[in-house]
């Protein structure tokens, strides 16, 4: 795969980059679509030890960044994720090929396949024919 090759497989939209903090605040809304700011604090992982007012302020910076949006009703705000979690892994994932294997697909899949089990090996190969099979009939098609 040529670099020009790679640069195609980027996602379609520039997703805003997220650190390791920001995603735990995206998790649930991912998984259970719009939240309130209370909704949001009470499903973050009780690891970090977060305030409320911690979680107030990630969400800020998310709206910032654009990561997320809101509709406010009266005097309280409904987030939603404004990109679903398959378009900011793809991009964060092409970030990290990109910073950490020059772009090269190659390496970082026989990394994975190395330290993978059977049984994520398996799915890996199912997901690779199906994606055989799905490029192979958008060739058709042409």
């Amino acid at each position: 795969m040529t670099k020009s090759d790679r640069s195609k497989n980027k996602a379609s939209k520039d997703t805003p980059k997220l650190s390791e903090l920001e995603w735990e605040i995206l998790k649930p809304l991912w998984e259970n679509g719009p939240m309130a700011a209370r909704d949001i604090y009470q499903a973050v992982p009780e690891r970090y030890g977060w305030a409320y007012k911690t979680v107030k302020t990630m969400l800020a910076r998310l709206v910032k960044k654009g990561a997320l949006t809101y509709d406010q009703i009266g005097n309280s705000y409904l987030y939603r994720a404004a990109y679903s979690r398959e378009e900011i892994t793809q991009n964060a994932m092409g970030s990290f090929v990109q910073r950490v294997f020059d772009g090269a697909l190659n390496p970082f899949v026989a990394y994975f396949a190395k330290n993978a089990s059977e049984d994520e090996l398996e799915v890996l190969r199912s997901e690779l024919r199906r994606i055989e099979k799905q490029k192979s009939e958008q060739e058709d098609k042409k």
